[in-house]
């Protein structure tokens, strides 16, 4: 059956309901379109939030990606950048002659071309997104880049749906370079702000260094950014490390070493392992991560990885 050329006729499947996968799920529901999702999680310890949150909205759960693409048009993967390629190889066999398949995935050009080569070769129509800030504040209106030989093609109807969609490039890579050399930057700042704030903190001059910073950059509230580093890190600092870890192999496949980009995806896996720990409280719990003051969190870290 061929696929509709009315979006909302669409049945959407989703690769990954995580925060952001949730978050698509609850936009897209509310236009009445049909949804379901796949998770790694479901079937295991974590799944009763999914499965609650699922049946809450009306999102149908499948127990593989097999069953996701056999009555998936459209489908959008939202899962750890790591997990980009596999999750297309697995849906391949299942996948509807025609369906789109946008990879949301932060993940480099070149795994972003093998997704391609694997979804395009079963059938499918591969468009990569590059999704260019934090999900949660923009939900479905995040802004989205498009490339890919199908970006045009897919782009107004993903506009019909509600994305903030625009088409970088014909060419599959330049978005994902575009998304991937952004987060260079801001997934390393996020990784100084931690290694810097706290190291001020146990030396006793963050005030002097925030004065200095904000004489410098006087655009930035430090204060309450820092706070949002630090939490956004702690909560999401596998995902974020996974990711920097796909921008280290962006630098790469361009030909420099990537020693920032490595660098940040350790800091940001340490922040991953102290809240495995449960330095940071137990997750779920109120007090987990939702300090509106980066102070209490670094206190946290120094008590852990310097006992008084």
């Amino acid at each position: 059956m061929a696929i509709s050329s009315d979006p909302r006729q669409w049945q959407v499947g989703l690769l990954g309901y995580g925060e952001v996968g949730r978050i698509l799920a609850e936009d897209l529901r509310k236009q009445g379109l049909r949804v379901s999702a796949c998770d790694i999680k479901l079937g295991g310890a974590q799944a009763a939030p999914l499965e609650q949150h699922a049946a809450g909205i009306g999102v149908e759960l499948t127990r593989s990606h097999v069953d996701l693409a056999a009555r998936a048009d459209f489908i959008i993967s939202a899962v750890t950048a790591s997990q980009a390629v596999s999750v297309a190889q697995a849906c391949a066999p299942a996948l509807k002659e025609g369906g789109w398949f946008l990879d949301f995935n932060s993940a480099s050009p070149g795994a972003k071309q093998r997704a391609a080569s694997v979804i395009d070769g079963a059938g499918g129509r591969y468009v990569e997104g590059a999704v260019m800030t934090s999900v949660p504040p923009k939900r479905i209106k995040v802004p989205l880049l498009l490339g890919g030989n199908g970006a045009r093609e897919l782009a107004p109807q993903l506009v019909a749906l509600g994305f903030a969609a625009k088409v970088a490039s014909d060419e599959l890579g330049v978005s994902s370079a575009v998304k991937m050399c952004r987060s260079i930057m801001i997934k390393g700042l996020e990784a100084m702000v931690i290694e810097g704030f706290t190291t001020a903190r146990a030396y006793g001059v963050e005030d002097a260094v925030l004065a200095s910073l904000a004489e410098t950059f006087p655009g930035i509230d430090w204060e309450g950014q820092g706070a949002y580093f630090f939490q956004r890190v702690i909560e999401h600092g596998r995902r974020r490390s996974e990711e920097v870890r796909e921008v280290a192999e962006t630098v790469r496949e361009a030909g420099l070493e990537p020693w920032s980009a490595t660098g940040t995806a350790e800091r940001q896996a340490w922040v991953a392992d102290l809240a495995d720990e449960g330095v940071f409280g137990i997750k779920g719990a109120p007090g987990f991560a939702r300090s509106a003051d980066w102070r209490t969190e670094a206190d946290r870290i120094l008590v852990r990885i310097k006992p008084r």
